[in-house]
């Protein structure tokens, strides 16, 4: 009994509540003319973003500017000639002549092996060729006489022979025993010292000769008719900041890659200071001439779609307004952009800022410092 009496009260005073506030809503004055209707302005907004007020853009003019066409690779440098020293047998180390880092010149001796059992073999192959010598002699003398059968002539013939060739051959492994510079060139770090095992194929050096350097890049297949020997070239390194090295195209490979349509090019550099090392990336630019074309800055043109814009200010309707307009973009050097189709050379575009702004939106001219309004793409 008690909770629905409870409920009848509560349902009466919110009936009491909702009557008072409608009075008070009757007894409040309308809005005049100045009132209302400015909040409803406030809320209004045109198609594009548009507002009561024009934003402010700086403009940048199209202008014709030089491009020069190059085509642009990372190679990699590697020694005119380069070289690990090795020995063709197995001894042990006596000499060490070099020291890592060391320029030698073409037939230095650079390390000797054990050589007792070679300089023997050499000094029997010696008294071997003499006898065979004397013994050759005296019967080619009896030949001439008449008194030696010509078997006979012949076999000591033979046996001198028999005895230069064995002499050449322990003369030659003594010489496998020296191991000299096969060019010019800088050693490269090494551990060989002497008293140390050398066998065929271990590393005693490395000779590299880095005066001049080769660098070779890809070239796309397009290009392989406006590139040849003799081409300059202009490289760069990130180990070389700020340096700049010049060289010319030595010769282009006969054959293109299946697989990226590109042909190998191998340039040349003289490496005079020797700051490029073998196996160093160098950024490859090959220049291909200069021509003129229209060019607006990069920040007036948006490349967030497939098709770049710029946004083109023009008049409509006695309004300022940026038009977005399609463009084909080339090539971008110095903080420019080459624009092959949709503009023409006097065109104003907005300059920057294009986030902020909506197609066919009212803008205003921003002027800059000195009193102009615009900035030139012209160099």
């Amino acid at each position: 009994m008690l909770r629905r009496h409870f409920f009848l009260v509560f349902a009466l005073g919110f009936v009491l509540l909702l009557a008072v506030l409608g009075g008070v809503k009757l007894l409040m004055p309308k809005s005049g003319p100045g009132g209302g209707g400015a909040a409803a302005a406030a809320g209004k907004g045109g198609k594009g973003g548009g507002s009561g007020r024009a934003p402010a853009v700086a403009v940048a003019v199209a202008a014709v500017r030089p491009f020069t066409d190059r085509i642009d690779a990372i190679g990699v440098a590697k020694a005119r000639q380069s070289v690990t020293l090795t020995s063709q047998t197995t001894e042990i180390a006596t000499k060490i002549l070099f020291t890592s880092g060391q320029s030698v010149k073409l037939g230095q001796v650079l390390a000797q092996l054990k050589t007792d059992e070679q300089q023997a073999a050499v000094v029997n192959a010696e008294a071997a060729l003499k006898k065979a010598k004397s013994d050759n002699d005296r019967w080619q003398e009896l030949s001439r006489r008449g008194f030696a059968p010509k078997a006979q002539v012949d076999q000591m013939q033979a046996a001198y022979d028999q005895a230069k060739a064995n002499l050449d051959a322990a003369q030659s492994r003594l010489h496998d025993r020296v191991i000299r510079a096969p060019f010019s060139g800088v050693i490269g770090l090494s551990d060989a010292a002497p008293g140390m095992l050398i066998t065929p194929g271990t590393p005693i050096a490395t000779l590299d000769d880095i005066s001049v350097v080769y660098v070779d890049f890809d070239v796309p297949e397009r290009f392989i008719g406006s590139i040849g020997p003799g081409a300059p070239i202009q490289a760069t390194a990130d180990a070389l900041a700020g340096q700049t090295l010049s060289g010319r195209v030595q010769r282009i490979d006969t054959r293109v890659k299946p697989d990226t349509r590109s042909v190998t090019a191998r340039a040349e550099i003289v490496n005079a200071g020797r700051t490029i090392k073998p196996g160093m990336l160098l950024k490859v630019s090959v220049q291909q001439g200069v021509r003129n074309a229209i060019a607006v800055p990069e920040a007036a043109v948006q490349f967030e779609t497939d098709q770049p814009f710029v946004y083109l200010i023009a008049g409509q309707n006695g309004h300022t307004v940026a038009q977005q307009k399609t463009v084909v973009a080339g090539a971008r050097q110095s903080g420019f952009v080459e624009i092959r189709a949709g503009l023409s050379a006097g065109d104003r575009v907005v300059g920057d800022g294009l986030n902020r702004i909506q197609p066919n939106q009212p803008v205003k001219v921003a002027e800059a410092p000195g009193g102009g309004a615009s900035r030139s793409a012209a160099p």
